[in-house]
């Protein structure tokens, strides 16, 4: 058995990570293993799931905490697993200096997976960012990236269009995201919304990438034109007490519903009359896949890449606008109830396609 040790930061609800379960999931696991190696010192969501299917939890120091200690640690490791196989799931170039100790603890082949497509634009980060690239990109056998913008961002143009970044598809279940009457009902029951309601969703976590403050505003002015309308907002994160006090700076607390991070995604979006995400940027939001799929018009920001639009249920809009316009956007959206099943499939997000790629990329068969 071939095992694949994946370092990132902690198993939670992320983008990047839920990825990776959907991928783990799929795996032939009595040929292939997926471990994992994370530096956040609470459990993260996926770790029960994860240690069920046979993978291995290594937690170890914080580079922010004790930096020549993450490096003995991540050294030891890998060493004493006696990984071949290693990915690196990042945007910042300078996590790559994960591969470089690995390759000195016997690993093979290391591959990197960008997450991205920015690290929210201090100069800081984005001068480390390319001193990233240029100390630590001789460390990378296989590159991998989930849309073109974020291809550029981690890897670089000239890497790109020179063929040397394997584009990897987010992949779902197409037989578990699907329109579900039933989960319609019984999550609107849940949450005391009637079938006439108009229902907006988002999923995501707090964080000043995802935008919530501008989504509030959007949803205020959803309010003034549909006042019964409700705002159901599925995630965690640090910035989440500030976007309460925001809800309740804006008159719309009592019609926005904080649900927490969920593991049941699929019911949750037959709920959903329409999904927004007004995101700074993304690399790949699995998430609009995932609606798409289920048939929620999606209404985003133009920063994010235009290959998310798969099935052609998503509009884009600038940040910039007032939020009134996306208001009447996501008001007006058509919802399209019919399978999508065949457009994903044929685009490559078929979650077995997706295993095969990976498979091939980080395993070298």
């Amino acid at each position: 058995m071939k095992r694949l040790l994946c370092i990132v930061s902690s198993m939670n609800a992320g983008g990047a990570e839920t990825f990776l379960m959907k991928l783990y999931r799929s795996l032939d696991r009595a040929r292939y293993q997926m471990d994992f190696c994370v530096s956040e010192p609470e459990k993260g969501v996926y770790e029960d799931e994860i240690v069920s299917m046979g993978g291995m939890i290594h937690r170890i120091t914080p580079k922010s905490k004790d930096v020549d200690r993450f490096k003995k640690e991540l050294f030891e490791v890998v060493k004493k697993g006696g990984y071949k196989y290693i990915l690196r799931i990042a945007s910042n170039a300078m996590a790559f200096l994960d591969l470089k100790i690995a390759k000195r603890a016997g690993a093979e082949v290391c591959s990197a997976r960008s997450s991205n497509s920015s690290d929210g634009g201090s100069l800081k980060m984005k001068l480390a960012h390319i001193a990233g690239r240029l100390l630590f990109d001789r460390y990378i056998d296989v590159r991998i990236a989930p849309s073109d913008l974020a291809a550029e961002y981690t890897f670089g143009k000239k890497r790109v269009k020179n063929g040397e970044v394997l584009f990897l598809n987010n992949g779902i279940d197409l037989d578990q995201y699907r329109f579900d009457p039933e989960a319609r009902r019984s999550v609107r029951e849940e949450f005391g919304i009637s079938e006439g309601v108009f229902l907006l969703g988002h999923v995501g976590r707090f964080s000043e990438q995802k935008n919530h403050g501008y989504l509030l505003e959007i949803f205020a002015e959803i309010l003034k034109r549909r006042p019964d309308a409700k705002l159901l907002l599925i995630g965690g994160g640090e910035l989440e007490s500030s976007i309460r006090d925001k809800a309740n700076e804006l008159g719309t607390k009592g019609s926005v519903i904080f649900a927490g991070i969920r593991s049941d995604v699929p019911k949750l979006l037959s709920a959903f009359d329409a999904f927004a995400l007004p995101s700074l940027y993304e690399g790949m939001p699995n998430v609009i896949i995932e609606a798409q799929a289920v048939g929620v018009p999606c209404i985003i920001s133009d920063t994010i890449t235009r290959e998310a639009n798969v099935t052609g249920g998503v509009k884009y809009l600038p940040l910039a606008s007032a939020p009134s316009v996306w208001a009447e956007a996501v008001l007006s959206a058509e919802t399209n109830r019919g399978s999508a099943s065949q457009k994903l499939r044929s685009a490559g997000y078929d979650i077995n396609e997706a295993v095969r790629v990976f498979v091939h990329a980080v395993f070298n068969e």
